[in-house]
């Protein structure tokens, strides 16, 4: 198995080992691994000759130093569990430095307005944080294809509006959402609840469930006044937000229109622990 923690060495032995009618799969994660990262890395061992996966804690992302500081680093059962997946699959886990070369700083983008939104209002600058380490990881791996979950479908449409701006020759690639037993959207996040703050969270695709349900015969404005009183209802849970919103825009919706596709998103805190959850509501 290859693990890399230096982009020149990375880029040597990808140029190496490809050629013009070999294809490279990639899969940039933040590690502490499960099962949805590991159906995103399966995607693209079906589908390319080579598969390589990041394992980088990007720190230009977080606008609370807490999260970052306690974000969760286990890199040594994430590469366990890449080799029982396939010892085939390279591994780059670089350093800060090896990224940043010296200067932790995020470059600015312009994602057209897709960056105003939820996350974006909640998390400054966490978007240019989003689109520097990505922008660069492709750079350094060059894959034909990228492979992201859509628990993160904002981050999904940035990345895929960044792509198209900077005229790179990457199909971005949208999985669907991995979920615990109880409906939890699996995240690395997830492992700093406890079993019971786990169980009770099953709370969040319950409800968003129940919204997509009445927003067949109810407004916007009535579906989260709705999801909003189920969340005043539930002790150790704090609702950030919840929108429904456009999937090509990202925008808030006031009243739907035939033919476009819909999404709900929502942002809830656990006891100081962000957790994000979206679904289709067409």
């Amino acid at each position: 198995m290859r693990i890399f923690d230096r982009q020149v060495e990375l880029s040597a032995h990808l140029k190496s080992v490809s050629s013009a009618n070999t294809t490279i799969g990639f899969v940039p994660t933040m590690g502490a691994l499960h099962q949805g990262h590991l159906s995103l890395l399966k995607e693209s061992l079906q589908n390319n000759d080579f598969t390589v996966i990041s394992i980088f804690v990007n720190p230009t992302q977080f606008n609370n130093p807490e999260d970052l500081a306690k974000y969760p680093r286990t890199l040594e059962s994430d590469v366990a569990k890449i080799e029982k997946l396939n010892p085939n699959i390279i591994v780059f886990a670089p350093s800060v430095d090896d990224i940043y070369e010296g200067k932790t700083v995020s470059q600015h983008f312009d994602f057209d307005g897709l960056e105003n939104q939820m996350e974006g209002k909640f998390r400054p600058g966490h978007f240019d944080g989003v689109g520097t380490i990505v922008k660069r990881l492709f750079e350094i791996v060059q894959p034909a294809n990228a492979y992201f979950g859509e628990k993160d479908f904002q981050q999904l449409q940035i990345v895929k509006k960044m792509v198209e701006k900077a005229q790179m020759p990457v199909k971005v690639i949208g999985c669907p959402i991995f979920r615990e037993a109880n409906g939890l959207a699996m995240s690395s996040r997830n492992e700093r609840l406890t079993a019971q703050e786990r169980a009770d969270a099953a709370v969040i695709y319950r409800t968003l469930q129940a919204a997509k349900m009445r927003f067949g015969t109810e407004n916007a404005k009535r579906v989260a006044d709705y999801v909003t009183d189920v969340f005043d209802n539930v002790p150790g849970f704090e609702l950030e937000y919840f929108e429904i919103a456009d999937e090509a825009t990202l925008e808030p919706i006031t009243e739907k229109i035939e033919g476009r596709q819909y999404r709900a998103f929502i942002a809830v805190f656990v006891n100081k622990i962000r957790l994000i959850d979206t679904i289709s509501l067409n």
